[in-house]
């Protein structure tokens, strides 16, 4: 199993040759899950030879251009390639009506089913589980709403030390308890610790994505100790005006929210097209937050 997060896009509203406008592709165990959509992200999915058909889920954080212009096109080629497995989009209730509209005046029927699950940008609650992972999303300030995400695996059931159970001769009947953390009373009165036949269960990872948003320090609470936490930094601290004024933040301000959350890892991405690199934004935010790292389009990092 694995978790990782591919960046397509790491620039702002407008697009440069080197930054696409915002994307992300995360595999976390066997999951695929698109974050935002920006113009050009199926040809950054193709650059970086991901299967664009596993995806099942996007997650759309807000309705300004740079963050699902590329959603039609994407969805038009998954149908010309013969797509028949249901594809389910989470967003900004307004995203079904502008989405089903655009395939409707071009007379495109789709050959899969589309699912939108409509966010309000003012919860913070589960979207998506199953056995292996969660969905969370929670609201980022912004000029106009915005949801943040937060992917987690789930703790797994503890793993059998199958050579020493096998010497033991225990019953196979027993193995699901002593996974599950459970010990066993046998029937001649012998209790089976779990912890003797069982390995200890591994932390679930999480990654969080908070993009767009003025600093704000009531996300921290949903955030807390993230493994690794991409934000925001549009701007240096000397546009911190402009930052105010845009609802955007400064790469200073992203290293504080994520030492105030005590995440793992900060990853610092949407800057604006104004600088050539990010360079200056590494200096500013690794004062704050040492373990920081700027994304350019086409970085792994795993989780």
């Amino acid at each position: 199993m694995s978790f990782e997060v591919c960046i397509l896009g790491s620039g702002a509203a407008l697009p440069t040759s080197l930054r696409n406008p915002t994307s992300q592709y995360v595999k976390c165990n066997d999951r695929h899950i698109l974050i935002d959509c920006g113009e050009g992200t199926q040809v950054q999915l193709r650059k970086r030879h991901i299967h664009i058909q596993k995806i099942s889920h996007i997650l759309i954080s807000h309705l300004h251009g740079d963050h699902f212009f590329g959603l039609v096109g994407l969805l038009s080629s998954l149908h010309l390639l013969g797509r028949d497995k249901g594809l389910t989009i989470y967003g900004p209730e307004e995203l079904e009506q502008i989405i089903r509209l655009q395939l409707e005046a071009g007379g495109t029927s789709l050959g899969f089913d589309l699912h939108f699950m409509p966010l309000n940008g003012n919860e913070h609650k589960l979207i998506f589980e199953d056995k292996l992972i969660e969905i969370w999303t929670f609201p980022l300030r912004h000029r106009i709403p915005t949801n943040g995400f937060l992917i987690r695996e789930k703790i797994r059931e503890r793993k059998l030390d199958a050579e020493r159970f096998r010497e033991a001769g225990l019953s196979l009947t027993l193995i699901p308890k002593l996974k599950q953390g459970l010990d066993v009373v046998l029937d001649s009165g012998e209790t089976i610790y779990f912890d003797d036949y069982t390995y200890p269960q591994k932390p679930g990872k999480s990654y969080a994505f908070c993009s767009d948003t003025i600093f704000d320090e009531h996300i921290v609470e949903y955030i807390k100790k993230a493994d690794v936490l991409y934000h925001e930094a549009t701007f240096l601290n000397d546009k911190l005006k402009r930052a105010k004024q845009t609802f955007h933040s400064t790469a200073g301000q992203a290293a504080t929210i994520a030492r105030q959350a005590k995440v793992g890892k900060l990853l610092l991405g949407h800057l604006s097209a104004r600088y050539e690199n990010g360079l200056k934004h590494l200096e500013e935010a690794s004062v704050v937050f040492p373990n920081t790292q700027v994304v350019e389009d086409g970085d792994v990092y795993k989780v």
